[in-house]
């Protein structure tokens, strides 16, 4: 069997790639439009408390050190998808970004898993953009980061694929961009959590046709990055702390939530758990 493929977003997480907080990425932080400068002592004792969750949930952890320098690289869900036949490696919409596709790409290659695809200009495509919600079924948010040429060279990448388009809302413009992800997290095949209120219709409409339940993300929840939850297996998630009333939600549908302490990594760069993982091998 392979030791990778992850064309869905709630099977029992079995490989996981991330990317620590490095000492030189701290001098940059104004650069990359952070809230504020992390502690890295601090930032480096919650992604070593984040690791432990995932080895804890059975994952294989596979620790990067690509690109120093680049606060942005611990959100390893933006440069790369990993599908069935290895790594689409992307090109970010965020010019400061766009060293970290080939730095990922080198360590996806030292996990043997082979680069099958990569971006090239004028395309930008940005994994926060990109929801798989079956094997076959990619959905993708058209905004700032990533648009109509990166959307074709996804549907070139992976041509077996369906591949459905959601405009994204403006919200408040291209510098502090909204993801589709901001919007949605998987938990199982038939569950999400979702923020309702600026979900694109033709998005609810699709779940509701698909039979997949919706957890809502309650308007105070959803900036402090409540829709934002990594799915460990089917209806198992890792959510940041302090959403209370949205882990409250999930229990109540069934799922199991951990949470992790995010202070650093995770409020001041605006990147919840999805952002900070890049799955690398799912089993359904």
């Amino acid at each position: 069997m392979p030791n990778y493929g992850s064309q869905a977003m709630w099977g029992d997480l079995e490989r996981v790639l991330v990317r620590p907080p490095l000492p030189a990425d701290t001098d940059h932080i104004a650069r990359y439009g952070w809230r504020g400068v992390p502690d890295h002592i601090a930032a480096a004792a919650e992604h070593e408390e984040l690791r432990a969750l995932l080895e804890a949930a059975g994952a294989e952890v596979i620790v990067s050190d690509h690109d120093p320098g680049n606060p942005d690289a611990i959100y390893v869900y933006d440069p790369v998808l990993v599908g069935d036949d290895g790594a689409a490696l992307l090109r970010p919409g965020k010019d400061w970004r766009l060293g970290e596709p080939a730095g990922i790409g080198e360590s996806l290659e030292a996990a043997g898993i082979p680069v099958a695809s990569t971006m090239a200009a004028p395309a930008t495509v940005e994994g926060g953009d990109t929801v798989w919600l079956d094997h076959d079924t990619l959905l993708v948010g058209h905004g700032y980061r990533t648009g109509t040429a990166g959307i074709a060279a996804l549907r070139e990448a992976f041509p077996g694929v369906e591949v459905i388009v959601f405009d994204l809302p403006h919200w408040v413009g291209a510098s502090e961009v909204m993801h589709l992800m901001s919007l949605i997290s998987p938990l199982d095949r038939d569950l999400a959590l979702v923020y309702p209120r600026v979900a694109p219709v033709r998005l609810m409409e699709l779940m509701a046709e698909r039979g997949i339940e919706v957890v809502e993300v309650p308007d105070e929840e959803f900036e402090s990055m409540g829709s934002n939850v990594l799915a460990l297996g089917p209806r198992r998630a890792l959510a940041l702390e302090g959403n209370d009333v949205t882990r409250h939600r999930m229990e109540q549908a069934g799922v199991d939530v951990v949470t992790y302490r995010g202070d650093h990594i995770s409020r001041l760069g605006d990147g919840g758990p999805t952002c900070l993982t890049r799955p690398l091998l799912r089993r359904q």
